[in-house]
């Protein structure tokens, strides 16, 4: 019996809104120089202001956003898998299992070029679905609201309301990013990969765990799966009007979430509270703007003419997997010492420039591929390994 789904149709806005959320990320990355901060060229004092611009710019458009589109969007396409071996009387949860594992190796070697990659860290919180994959629709609905309510966030926060007088306290994994040094400024490749695989990716890792992207990424999780099972991103009336209904409530929540994170301290006069509650409505104002752009990016494909421009993003989202190693791997090579040093030389305008030239590449070297290829080089890969054993 074969192992590959029976619905074959793509669901094309799943595509298009992946690529969006990747090429977003690029342009953020590009920008923050992949993680080298400071170290900015002499410049006119109109070209620092572009670039002050730039920064505060894309931070408030992506950062946050772009990576939780693409937590949402897991979990859609773990529905959309799960759901396919389902209507062949077949359990996708241990292939599931060994998918993560697989694409932890992937995160694994992406992390050789650039720390901060995301991969290792879903390929871990992701088998976390397993548990709830097989809940009602309402209480799968409810377990996704009560992580992105940020749980242990709150426990946190509740500790620091019994001893507001101590302070908040110098975060653990800045004692791991101040291990990693110069070392993209300094160092040769061996010694920027040792230090990516090892300090960094703790670092990162416990980056996500301090500043609540566990909660919010299995919360993300959970709601994309209910997303595929509710068929919210299939055109249809329902869809469309529950779509239009997320833009009204997400745009509203934004503004006064977005304004109140700067103004906790009206709660407490204690850091140690107002700053963890600061951290927590931080979070949420991301959720509600990421919301924007996806009910947005939906309607826009699926009730305008702007579909056309925007379906030019699905190859890239169909093969993210390559392109978001292929990113790491140029971004290591162009701003690092031990390829271009770009740092020394470009400030964020211009490297907002180098991500949209990148952009456009990964744009046109995708929809090249799909000409004559049904999925990306690391996508089939991946299928290949996912399948293992399995005969057609």
């Amino acid at each position: 019996m074969t192992t590959e789904p029976i619905v074959k149709k793509r669901i094309t806005v799943l595509d298009a809104l992946r690529g969006f959320a990747l090429i977003s990320i690029m342009l953020l990355h590009n920008v923050e120089r992949f993680e080298i901060y400071g170290y900015l060229p002499v410049q006119p004092d109109w070209l620092n202001s572009l670039d002050s611009i730039i920064w505060d710019s894309m931070f408030f458009m992506f950062g946050g956003k772009s990576y939780a589109i693409f937590a949402l969007l897991f979990g859609v396409t773990f529905f959309i898998q799960s759901h396919n071996q389902e209507k062949i009387g077949k359990d996708f949860r241990p292939r599931f299992i060994l998918r993560m594992f697989w694409l932890l190796l992937f995160g694994l070697f992406n992390t050789l070029f650039y720390q901060g990659e995301i991969l290792v860290f879903y390929a871990l919180v992701a088998l976390f679905i397993l548990p709830f994959a097989r809940l009602s629709n309402k209480a799968l609905f409810a377990s996704a609201v009560f992580f992105l309510l940020q749980p242990l966030y709150w426990i946190r926060l509740i500790i620091a309301i019994q001893h507001p007088e101590l302070p908040l306290g110098e975060p653990v994994y800045m004692e791991w990013y101040a291990r990693v040094g110069n070392v993209f400024t300094e160092g040769n490749m061996f010694e920027i990969m040792k230090s990516n695989i090892t300090n960094g990716r703790i670092a990162t890792i416990l980056w996500c765990w301090e500043n609540g992207r566990v909660d919010q990424s299995l919360g993300l999780f959970l709601l994309g799966f209910w997303l595929g099972r509710k068929a919210l991103l299939m055109e249809s009336e329902s869809s469309i009007k529950t779509w239009k209904k997320v833009l009204i409530i997400s745009a509203i929540a934004f503004l006064p979430l977005y304004i109140l994170q700067s103004h906790t301290d009206i709660f407490c006069k204690y850091e140690s509270v107002s700053g963890m509650l600061s951290n927590v409505i931080r979070l949420w104002s991301n959720l509600a703007l990421m919301f924007v752009w996806v009910s947005g990016f939906i309607l826009l494909f699926y009730k305008t003419r702007a579909s056309k421009w925007l379906n030019v993003l699905s190859p890239v989202g169909r093969m993210s997997l390559s392109n978001y190693l292929i990113q790491s791997i140029i971004g290591s090579f162009i701003y690092y010492n031990m390829g271009l040093s770009m740092y020394k030389y470009a400030g964020y305008s211009e490297c907002l420039l180098i991500g949209i030239l990148l952009a456009a590449l990964q744009i046109g070297y995708s929809t090249w591929w799909f000409k004559t290829h049904k999925r990306g080089p690391l996508e089939s890969i991946w299928h290949k390994l996912t399948w293992l054993g399995k005969k057609d």
